[in-house]
């Protein structure tokens, strides 16, 4: 398992925090996604087999946020 810490912009409020969350979490390979509306981040364990960071930010990018 790998971590990565994915800078998120765009996030208001709790939902935002929920969806960025699930898509995350519903990509195959994340094993914990924490996503922080305060530190403007998402903290994310995954197999590094079966996902990329690239894949990380594109789902966080699709959702409508910005990810760095």
């Amino acid at each position: 398992m790998e971590t990565t810490t994915i800078k998120v912009g765009g996030m208001s409020c709790g939902g935002c925090v929920k969806s960025v969350t699930g898509v995350l979490m519903a990509l195959d390979g994340v094993a914990k996604a924490e996503v922080s509306l305060e530190q403007k981040q998402a903290v994310v364990e995954f197999d590094a087999t079966k996902a990329t960071r690239d894949q990380l930010k594109a789902v966080i990018e699709d959702a409508g946020f910005e990810a760095a």
